[in-house]
């Protein structure tokens, strides 16, 4: 049973500790045992960056509980390093969800890439976040990961699929991993990609059947014709064996938030290589290029913004997303930039500290949308990226204020799937384990201002 909370009537002492009750309840209520789905209705398998932000969360409640979420997901890698979006839960029935694991076929499809016999996976990835959650989980208690091995055993997965996204990814050739679907970003139906995606035909219609809207409103998914599109890029990318030497995109783009993303987990990386013996050098070095390679390929200086490039015609997407601010979290970004992100943050296009947490989409643009998926509604996984973001930069008061945002819209809400900025209501799914696991870290405190 979801459980509203409602912090008027509690003092914030009080109010927090029911919120991390409640939190507790719902990452409890979603583990199968292994892994914890994002939610036992509409995302009954485990999903890549989902788990990553839910270990952040698990590691105050269990960090060994914290430890099994990331192996369990990488313990379906593929052979060439890449991490599936998805790692099918072979007990769940095949129309629970789709694309499901007849469609994707990557024991078989994927099989000359590298993808494991068992358990079936999808073909695309998500952000690479992983690393970062790694370390994260590592100190949470390093005497029991030390134990385990816990970094010594992920560390030869996580840099290959660093590794991986740096080889096969870099499909510019200037540095920056490139995305090959809407669904590989995590910001699945942002404006960002609908250029690009008109270029993509459409599946057939009747030749797949939606499970999404067995559980959720149509106005707050993707549209059918989007989805359609979706279906289409991926049997494509499953018909080419997945091979990114050989498929022909037509999608391609370099995107802001996933390649900052990947900045701060090769750091992350470094980190991890260094308390295990090993040469942090490697990531470093290609965290500095790949900072370099975001900041001349990806900075906007017109909109004061990082925005994506659409590789079919090397050109910037004049679209204002979510994923733009999140390079506020890369170290070593000139501060003329970071200054300049956050003056789009707190102006009208995502009025920072005025609306409920941060939308993902320009308040002010013409596809804005507060209900529909990425069109406009705030998430919490982005939110808590740029309050990390803020306090990276020194922003420390906005990052506070964010953070009680944060915590009071998940009781509120019911820790939903993400809400309407403007009135914070909550949209999507609730009991969503990524909105609890990232509150029980904010009410866990700074440690990052320790540092």
């Amino acid at each position: 049973m979801t459980v509203l909370l409602d912090p008027a009537q509690h003092g914030p002492g009080r109010h927090h500790r029911s919120l991390r009750a409640a939190a507790v309840r719902v990452l409890l209520g979603n583990w199968t045992g292994n892994a914890t789905v994002p939610s036992r209705s509409l995302y009954p398998h485990q999903w890549s960056w989902d788990s990553a932000f839910i270990a952040i969360g698990l590691r105050h409640l269990s960090p060994r509980r914290a430890q099994r979420e990331l192996e369990s997901l990488l313990s379906a890698q593929w052979a060439d390093g890449r991490v599936p979006h998805i790692v099918f839960n072979p007990a769940v029935p095949c129309g629970a969800y789709f694309p499901s694991p007849d469609f994707w076929r990557s024991s078989t499809a994927g099989r000359p890439a590298g993808a494991p016999s068992a358990p079936e996976t999808s073909g695309i990835v998500q952000p690479p976040v992983h690393a970062l959650a790694a370390w994260l989980v590592h100190r949470a208690d390093p005497a029991e990961s030390g134990r385990r091995r816990f970094l010594a055993r992920l560390h030869p997965g996580l840099d290959a699929w660093h590794r991986y996204l740096t080889a096969h990814r870099d499909l510019g050739g200037r540095g920056l991993a490139a995305i090959v679907h809407p669904w590989e970003p995590g910001l699945d139906n942002s404006p960002a990609w609908d250029t690009a995606l008109r270029r993509v035909p459409p599946a057939p219609a009747g030749s797949f059947r939606r499970a999404d809207l067995d559980h959720s409103a149509a106005s707050d998914r993707p549209t059918d014709l989007d989805y359609a599109r979706y279906v289409r890029l991926a049997a494509d990318y499953r018909d080419a064996g997945y091979d990114d030497a050989r498929a022909r995109f037509a999608f391609a783009v370099e995107d802001p938030g996933f390649n900052a993303l990947l900045i701060a987990s090769e750091y992350a990386l470094a980190d991890i290589a260094e308390a295990i013996g090993a040469d942090p050098a490697p990531a470093r070095a290609r965290a500095v290029r790949r900072t370099a390679a975001l900041t001349d390929r990806l900075w906007d200086e017109e909109r004061g913004i990082f925005t994506a490039r659409d590789l079919h015609d090397d050109r910037l997407v004049p679209v204002r997303g979510v994923g733009g601010l999140l390079p506020l979290m890369v170290p070593g970004l000139p501060r003329r930039i970071t200054d300049a992100l956050l003056r789009t943050a707190a102006g009208d296009h995502f009025r920072l500290g005025e609306v409920h947490m941060v939308p993902s989409y320009d308040l002010t643009g013409p596809e804005f949308d507060p209900s529909r998926y990425w069109r406009g509604p705030s998430w919490f996984n982005t939110a808590w990226l740029i309050h990390r973001g803020l306090l990276a930069c020194g922003a420390v008061d906005e990052a506070d204020r964010l953070r009680e945002g944060i915590l009071r819209d998940a009781g509120a809400t019911g820790f939903a799937e993400y809400v309407d900025p403007h009135n914070g209501a909550g949209r999507g799914i609730r009991d969503f384990s990524w909105t609890a696991g990232l509150a029980l870290d904010l009410l866990c405190g700074h440690p990052e201002r320790a540092r």
